[in-house]
């Protein structure tokens, strides 16, 4: 039990923190868009990511630096054009809730939300390396990594459907600008972390 709780825990204090995938999610439960297939899938992911890295996934990479390089130049040149993205539709404005509004693609939620979970290399140094290092010299180590998958389905079930309660705020096409700002900002922060890190 304090192998599982430990993975919860730690998997939970990992991805509370507000980055490119959170960002998505939430944008995808406010606009009640394709809700259950992103948090599915980023759901699926965090469970393949974390078995991966307690079966010792992350030493693997680790020994291949040139990998994590790839990433993080690819992760920051799609996080940068995404951040571009959000701006574009905050400085064109219009966007809010209404009753009835036609979804988006779930093509492209699906394809956005594989980039923002892969191509992102902190994913790989949290999830796999640093999360999954830990699990692989827990006590019982598939019970650590079953407390992680927990804690991070559970986040996504929270993230895009608790999205809903800030509906009524996101009425108003103000709100959705100080959103699409702050989403820019988040990702070209991210951004230059993979650059400058």
């Amino acid at each position: 039990m304090t192998s599982f709780l430990s993975g919860f825990g730690l998997s939970l204090s990992l991805i509370l923190a507000i980055g490119a995938q959170n960002a998505f999610v939430l944008r995808q439960g406010l606009r009640g868009e394709h809700v259950l297939a992103v948090v599915a899938l980023c759901s699926l992911s965090e469970v393949l990511l974390i078995s991966a890295g307690v079966a010792g996934l992350g030493r693997l990479i680790e020994a291949q630096p040139a990998l994590l390089i790839a990433f993080r130049w690819g992760g920051a040149a799609f996080l940068f054009v995404y951040g571009v993205r959000a701006l574009m539709s905050a400085w064109r404005g219009g966007a809010a809730l209404e009753a009835g509004e036609g979804a988006g693609s779930l093509k492209a939620a699906l394809a956005t939300c594989l980039a923002l979970t892969w191509l992102n290399p902190h994913v790989y140094l949290d999830t796999v390396i640093l999360l999954g290092g830990i699990g692989a010299t827990a006590a019982a180590p598939w019970l650590y990594a079953l407390g992680a998958m927990l804690a991070s389905i559970l986040f996504f079930i929270a993230l895009g459907y608790g999205a809903g309660v800030l509906r009524p705020v996101f009425a108003r096409p103000a709100a959705w600008r100080v959103l699409d700002v702050a989403i820019a900002l988040v990702m070209w922060l991210i951004a230059l972390g993979l650059i400058f890190g």
